[in-house]
This record gives structure tokens, sequence and C-alpha cells, in this order.
């Protein structure tokens, strides 16, 4: 995240532990004038200017603070009771985490022919293993209009939890973004992960907790064992866990924490960019006359 420097932000947050990171982040991150007020949203705001958005932790972005009476859909499995508060009394809301996907259209479309706005809200960003594309071809066929609000995806929650930048000068300038196979949608071939090894950027690996070893196993010939490691649980929500570790050892720590889903693993020697370089983009020799 970078703030205009003429924007004014504000991180509104009810712990006091999790406040005080935010606010130690906050120039790392490129927000420096960034003021953390404690509280809850949208109590919180009472005495603020009226915002122009609000990225709402561990779910999608919203202009203002959701009001009315509307229909939300939302995965159960990834969100929680803290962030389906900032909804209205009044809003109908669905647990899709039982639901497949023709009963989810089926509570879509019957919305909207009600006359009722409808929120399908997913975790993280809905860019990335969201069902977007199956979901909004069935809204196109249905004449039913659709829009999509960008989120905050898991990857760069959980980067920003640790203060670190995934794409560091004289270490990698690429992030992969990928998933293990357990009961899921088939992996071209072409994705293994050992394909993806051979790059040595840095890995974000979704749904992949459950078969941590597997993983790992995969990735120790071309990371070697002492590259750095980082899973995170439920980035930005309430019960987040953090886990650091190396190729060597990261498996043992996953199993001994419980963790099942909700996790992200990253994996990459910008994790702990003692040996990185600076960026051409600042340096002090480069020509600012032009753009290029």
């Amino acid at each position: 995240m970078r703030a205009h420097p003429t924007c004014t932000t504000v991180a509104v947050e009810a712990d006091p532990e999790r406040a005080a990171r935010i606010g130690r982040n906050a120039a790392s991150l490129g927000v420096p004038t960034l003021r953390v007020v404690h509280g809850r949203a949208p109590e919180a705001f009472d005495k603020l200017p009226a915002p122009d958005a609000v990225f709402v932790g561990g779910a999608a972005t919203v202009l203002g603070v959701v009001t009315g009476s509307l229909t939300r859909l939302y995965p159960g499995t990834y969100l929680d009771e803290e962030v389906l508060g900032h909804c209205s009394p009044d809003t109908q809301l669905v647990d899709t985490q039982h639901l497949d996907l023709d009963q989810i259209m089926g509570h879509l479309l019957e919305t909207d022919r009600d006359g009722l706005e409808v929120v399908r809200l997913v975790s993280g960003d809905p860019s990335v293993y969201s069902a977007l594309t199956e979901q909004t071809r069935r809204l196109d066929e249905a004449g039913v209009a659709w829009e999509v609000t960008p989120g905050v995806p898991a990857y760069a929650a959980a980067a920003a939890l640790v203060g670190r930048e995934l794409t560091v000068p004289l270490i990698t300038q690429s992030v992969v973004l990928t998933r293990a196979q357990a009961r899921s949608t088939a992996m071209p071939e072409t994705e293994a992960l050992r394909h993806f090894a051979r790059t040595r950027a840095t890995l974000v690996i979704h749904l992949a907790t459950t078969r941590i070893r597997e993983v790992i196993s995969e990735l120790v010939g071309e990371y070697g064992a002492d590259c750095p490691v980082v899973v995170v649980y439920r980035a930005s929500q309430t019960g987040e866990v953090v886990l650091h570790g190396t190729v060597a050892d990261i498996a043992e720590q996953v199993e001994h924490a419980g963790l099942r889903q909700a996790a992200v693993i990253m994996v990459g020697r910008a994790l702990d960019p003692r040996d990185g370089g600076d960026s051409y983009l600042y340096d002090p020799t480069r020509d600012r006359s032009t753009k290029s």
C-alpha cells in the first residue's frame, strides 16, 4: 500500500498489540502519516471525516460502511463474526460453505429478482481462487448486472503483517501465486510445484498446510534447507497465527500448531533480505530528466 501525500489514512484496531504493530510498520508499508485509532468500526468512524473507502481486514473493500437492505453471501470457513459485524442489522447473511454453485446462484438470482442488492463476499481479493469467473458467467447468462470490488489478498496481508517486501533487488523480482492440489480443481502439469521451484522466485502457496511435508520436499532441492519460510493463518483476522521458520523446520511447526486451512505459505530468500540490494528506481545515479 502506498498512500498519496494528500490522503488522510486511518487504521481502526481494537486490539492494542495489533494497533501498536500497525503503527510500527506504517513507514515501511508506505504510510508514514498513518493515524491509528483504537476502537471498532463503524462506531470508531463517528468522530472522523466521512471516508471515501474502507478496507475491512479479512474481507473486501467497500465504499463507505455497508448499510441498507441487502443480502450478503459469505464463506463461513474463512470469515468470522467480527468481519460480518460490519453489516447492517437488516442484512440477510447466507453462509455458502455448505452450498454448491447452483445453490449459490439460486440465492443471487432470487435476491436480484426481488430488487435487493446482493454482495457475494469473499475472503481476500476476488481475483484469486474466488470462483468469480463461473459465477459472473452465469450472471451474464441471466442478464444480471454485476461489478467487482477489490479486496486485500491474503498473501498481501500476510506480507504486511511480517513487514516484508516479496520482491527484493538482487534476490528476486518475481512472485508466484499457486496452490497445492488435494480435494480441489486439478492443477495443469505445467504448473507443478517443482517447475515453479526452478525459478527460485518468492512462492506463495495456498491450500497446502495439510500437505506441508510433501510441498517442502518439492522445494528443498532448489531453495535449500535454510531458505526462510513464513506461514500465516487467518491473516488480518481474529486468531491469526504467524510461524517463522525454514524449509528444514516449517513442516514440524505447522503440524505442531495444528493448522489445517485458511493459511498461506510464503517461501523465498526475500523473506530474509539481508543480502538484498537497492532498487534502480531510487538510485541517485539514475537520470531523472526523463520518465523511462
